[in-house]
């Protein structure tokens, strides 16, 4: 058990030291420079998190309906996994403000509500962990994910376009930057066998 620890912290170290490199040696722009790779990192996490989001809910409300704990085990530490990436996607989009619009706008919409959804994901998830039950969870991630998705849809950009990645020119920057995604989905689904290791399931009858 020990080892397989020590493996599985082995491969998410050399994950999220492949995720720092390749962020390194991104692609410059024509008007941000290199700064832009910032942009890239911030991007690929925030993609990540709301990806996370989206199974933990779609997979939540299949455990509800085929009545599958296996699932619903999932579901919770998907949930988890995608909390993680959201709340450390607010330090990133704090150093991408400042590289690129040289000032940190707290106001902006899309920050206050990245913000307040990582403050309320996460009383969520500590309220759902005492709670212990695993049908809870898979709703309360259901319902999260869908306010978070209905929100954001009426969330007005300020600063910056939905996605600058997709509105590129460039096909180096979108082979980039989904390349770069590729490794942060990979160190998700890492973290989230951790939540599983860390806090099991029960067996299937």
């Amino acid at each position: 058990m020990q080892q397989a620890n020590l493996r599985h912290w082995f491969w998410l170290g050399l994950t999220l030291v492949l995720i720092a490199l390749v962020a390194l040696l991104g692609p410059a722009e024509r008007s941000l420079g290199s700064q832009v790779r910032v942009v890239y990192l911030h991007g690929a996490w925030v993609w990540t998190a709301l990806a996370v989001f989206v199974a933990s809910g779609v997979i939540g409300l299949f455990g509800l309906l085929l009545h599958r704990e296996n699932w619903q085990c999932w579901s919770r530490d998907l949930g988890r996994t995608g909390l993680f990436f959201w709340i450390t996607y607010l330090p990133l989009s704090l150093w991408a403000m400042q590289t690129t619009w040289n000032g940190l706008f707290l106001s902006e919409p899309r920050w206050r509500l990245a913000l307040v959804f990582s403050v309320s994901g996460l009383l969520l998830q500590l309220g759902l962990s005492l709670l212990g039950s695993l049908r809870l969870t898979s709703l309360g991630n259901l319902v999260f994910v869908g306010l978070l998705l209905y929100n954001l849809a009426r969330t007005e950009n300020v600063m910056h376009p939905a996605s600058p990645i997709l509105s590129a020119d460039a096909w180096l920057f979108r082979i980039y930057f989904f390349g770069l995604l590729a490794l942060t989905l990979l160190a998700a689904g890492q973290i989230a066998r951790f939540f599983r290791r860390f806090a099991g399931c029960p067996p299937q009858p």
